[in-house]
């Protein structure tokens, strides 16, 4: 008997120099602490050879193009130290962001439309190692109220085999412990702030409502092509859209009403996080709410929205901040 287990998971993966060509991450360098994580080892267009013989039966497929996905959750939480980037920084490159280290005092991730980076992973099975080269993902965020934050990630990769190997020991003790998403660790949701993209994070005015938290999806077009001599994984779009429940009163509900009927736009920012390094800032500055629901929460009338995300100047939709 066999005996493996699918809790015997390790995934590791290093930003690639060249796109496609094994960048060799290694467990002690590349590590990743990943929650509720799931493989397609070969999603293939297998091709039917439908021969035509002097007896009926099916005919072989030939295995044609193909890639390999991975899913996995990622906790949202910073490195402990303002001005380091975390672990999970790659994953977040590999997602079409852009990282931006301020030493001692914050880490910015932005959306890119250009230029955008890959990644060669290894998710380790139990004894079996496959490779994912050119990855790159699709991800969602939520930061819901009881819960903890967490990222939803997942990769697309150029298939580069399978191999019978013992998982490598990892290193994750850079990964730290979020805060549950509480009262006494996250702010309300803040509409109609500021933020700064220099110096000390932070939000400032607007109007705070209590709320369920958010959950954002960055809507990425994630798509494998394949051609001969130069098979790609492309991020071709970005429609980020969202959810929250807020806690309104009667004078606000029709105020917002008012919003959804005029599309109007405005920013938005979230804080979780009291210990320094491990704080996080999300800011948004141009959201349209949009779908109003009536929500009962143990018997407390709340309002729903989606959320439509879009940039104010360019690559600007969503901002990340760590510090």
């Amino acid at each position: 008997m066999a005996n493996r287990l699918t809790r015997n998971t390790a995934v590791i993966g290093k930003i690639e120099t060249t796109y496609g060509v094994d960048a060799v991450p290694t467990g002690g360098a590349n590590a990743l602490l990943i929650s509720n994580q799931g493989i397609n080892p070969l999603v293939a267009n297998n091709v039917d050879r439908a021969l035509i013989r002097p007896y009926l039966g099916r005919s072989e497929q030939i295995t044609g193009t193909r890639y390999k996905e991975i899913t996995f959750d990622v906790e949202a939480i910073g490195s402990g130290a303002a001005g380091t980037a975390p672990g999970w920084g790659p994953w977040l490159r590999g997602c079409g962001f852009a990282e931006t280290v301020t030493a001692s005092t914050r880490v910015d991730y932005l959306p890119i439309s250009t230029a955008f980076e890959s990644l060669t992973e290894y998710y380790y099975d139990d004894g079996v190692q496959h490779v994912l080269l050119g990855s790159r993902g699709a991800l969602s965020f939520s930061a819901k109220v009881g819960e903890l934050p967490k990222f939803s990630f997942r990769f697309q990769g150029i298939d580069g085999g399978d191999t019978a190997v013992a998982n490598p020991a990892v290193t994750l003790s850079g990964f730290k412990t979020p805060p549950a998403i509480v009262d006494a660790n996250a702010g309300d949701l803040t509409f109609g702030c500021t933020h700064s993209s220099s110096g000390a994070p932070a939000l400032t005015g607007g109007t705070v409502f209590p709320s369920q938290g958010i959950e954002i999806d960055l809507g990425l077009a994630l798509n494998f092509t394949a051609l001969l001599g130069g098979e790609t994984v492309d991020i071709t779009d970005r429609q980020p859209v969202g959810k929250i429940v807020l806690d309104l009163t009667a004078a606000q509900e029709v105020t917002n009403m008012t919003a959804v009927r005029a599309a109007t736009t405005q920013s938005l920012g979230f804080t979780y996080g009291t210990v320094a390094g491990l704080k996080v800032l999300l800011f948004m500055p141009s959201v349209q709410l949009t779908n109003p629901s009536k929500v009962d929460v143990n018997g407390k009338r709340m309002i729903g929205y989606d959320l439509n995300i879009s940039p104010s100047s360019g690559n600007d939709e969503l901002r990340l901040v760590l510090y």
